[in-house]
C-alpha cells in the first residue's frame, strides 16, 4: 500500500507565507515525477508545481515569482514553499507522486495522490 501524507497547510493572512510537505510511504521502488496541484469550490484541479527526477521543475504562471518546489529525495519527499500569498491562492492543495512499481511480471509507474490540505488566504 502506498500513502502520501501532506503537511503545513493553514490560514495567513495576504503577503503570509507557508510552506507544505508531502511524504511518500510504502511499497514502490522509487519515485519518479512529484508535484502540487489544487482545487478551489467549484472549479476544476489544476497544477500549481511540478518537479522530477533531475530536478527540472515547472510551474503554473499563478505561482512563478512566488512558490518553489523541491524535493528530499532521501525522505521520498517534495515541499512547496509560498510567498507572497493571496487571497485567489485559497484552495485545497493535494500532493501528487508517480511511483516506480512492480509486480513478479513486470514494472509499471503508477500516479498516487494525497487526501489534500487547506491553504485560506484572508484578505
Amino acid at each position: 500500500q502506498v500513502q502520501l501524507v501532506e503537511s503545513g497547510g493553514g490560514s495567513v493572512r495576504a503577503g503570509g507565507y507557508l510552506r507544505l510537505s508531502c511524504v511518500a510511504s510504502g511499497n514502490f521502488i522509487s519515485v519518479a515525477k512529484m508535484g502540487w496541484y489544487r482545487q478551489s469550490p467549484g472549479k476544476q484541479r489544476e497544477m500549481v508545481a511540478e518537479i522530477v527526477t533531475h530536478g527540472h521543475s515547472t510551474y503554473s504562471e499563478a505561482a512563478k515569482g512566488r512558490f518553489t518546489i523541491s524535493r528530499d529525495y532521501t525522505r521520498n519527499a517534495v515541499f512547496l514553499e509560498m510567498s507572497n500569498l493571496q487571497p485567489s491562492d485559497t484552495a485545497t492543495y493535494h500532493c501528487s507522486a508517480d511511483l516506480r512499481q512492480s509486480t513478479p511480471e513486470y514494472f509499471y509507474t503508477q500516479e498516487w495522490w494525497g487526501l489534500g490540505i487547506q491553504v485560506t488566504v484572508a484578505s
